[in-house]
């Protein structure tokens, strides 16, 4: 088996889906592999997640514009 290490997950520009029966959000993210390669697959993310996930969002963004950063 090969191991392919990944360098980071990036979201995909595209729309959310929410499973009500599920109860779970699907995300869409990009897996970023060390030799460039990448592969699209879905973050699914329970409802608890999901605001945990707001909430780092939501950090982040206030960290970014504290730095002044624009654009």
């Amino acid at each position: 088996m090969i191991e392919r290490h990944i360098t980071h997950v990036s979201p995909r520009k595209r729309d959310v889906a929410y499973d009500p029966l599920a109860q779970q959000a699907a995300l869409p993210v990009q897996v970023h592999y060390v030799d460039g390669t990448t592969v699209d697959t879905l973050l699914i993310l329970a409802p608890g997640e999901v605001e945990l996930f707001r909430t780092q969002a939501d950090q982040a963004i206030a960290k970014r514009t504290a730095a002044g950063v624009t654009a």
